[in-house]
């Protein structure tokens, strides 16, 4: 598989400027851990007063817990190795009745050990993916409104930077676009989207957790929360640029809708070679990523 372009880079900010916000807030996939993936982690010591889901059920016949006949096991009922219960000796006498009682009681051990396994291997999941209707285009460019910075920024970019992921667990599109003033020869601003929908998990408490809280992780960016777009958004700045010659502008919209998730993100920095250019207000900027997100976010349903 080809290595997905990379986005224009953004000119290397002043010493001790923070960091501008990801379009992507989410880490990298962990590294694997102790076992593949897909195995089941090896078995616990018993732990008093804690089911073993991985211990076997005493069955008859079977020894008796250690301490001889009537002592329970540590942190279990009397004769139980595990979650399932134990079987009982048929009555006295045998006879049909007694076989009866047996075979249900194997029954029920059975049933249980089914059950059991089925939640351990599922993970209790079963909810459906609230995606919303949103899809992920294989070229977000093509569906990303940028209409309000046009004026701001009237020379198209003839060759914006897009990719795509497509897997059962994530879709996820991008989309990098120069913006230039009239005249320039070279980016004046970058903006950038990305729609990622979550097929498998939902991402509601880490968006939230992470956008949010930003400013906790990142000192000197503002964050605000925004109404009417989607079920929650975030927006999240920094503009180091009044009254100076040199600086920077950064602007973040981040919008979760159920488990589909999008940004939308404007950057820019300015020179002493810059004077003639002066960059939009912050207030300018904000405005235009909500309208043009909420464009963008119609454009991407079915």
């Amino acid at each position: 598989m080809s290595t997905p372009p990379t986005p224009p880079q953004e000119p290397e900010q002043p010493s001790g400027a923070p960091a501008p916000p990801s379009a992507y807030p989410y880490p990298n996939p962990q590294s694997p851990g102790p076992g593949a993936a897909g195995s089941f982690p090896p078995p616990a010591a018993p732990v008093p007063g804690q089911q073993n889901f991985y211990a076997t059920p005493t069955l008859v016949g079977q020894p008796g817990p250690p301490g001889g006949p009537g002592q329970p096991a540590a942190g279990y009922p009397y004769g139980q190795q595990g979650p399932y219960p134990t079987v009982p000796p048929p009555p006295s006498g045998g006879g049909g009745a007694g076989r009866a009682v047996l075979w249900v009681a194997v029954g029920a051990v059975v049933a249980s050990a089914a059950w059991a396994a089925g939640v351990f291997l599922t993970g209790g999941k079963g909810a459906d993916a609230d995606l919303r209707g949103y899809t992920a285009p294989a070229n977000l460019c093509s569906s990303t409104d940028y209409s309000s910075f046009e004026t701001e920024y009237p020379d198209n970019d003839g060759t914006p930077t897009h990719n795509s992921l497509k897997d059962t667990a994530l879709e996820e599109s991008y989309c990098s676009i120069n913006l230039k003033k009239t005249g320039s020869s070279y980016a004046d601003a970058y903006l950038s989207t990305q729609v990622d929908l979550h097929k498998e998990t939902d991402p509601g408490p880490e968006f939230t957790a992470m956008w949010k809280n930003y400013q906790e992780r990142y000192p000197g960016y503002d964050v605000e929360t925004v109404e009417n777009i989607g079920e929650e958004a975030y927006l999240v700045s920094e503009d180091t640029t009044s009254g100076t010659t040199s600086g920077s502008l950064y602007a973040t919209l981040a919008v979760r809708d159920g488990w589909t998730t999008y940004t939308m993100s404007y950057s820019t920095y300015l020179s002493s070679y810059d004077e003639d250019k002066d960059p939009p207000s912050l207030e300018q900027v904000t405005d235009w990523l909500k309208a043009d997100s909420k464009t963008t976010l119609d454009q991407i349903k079915d």
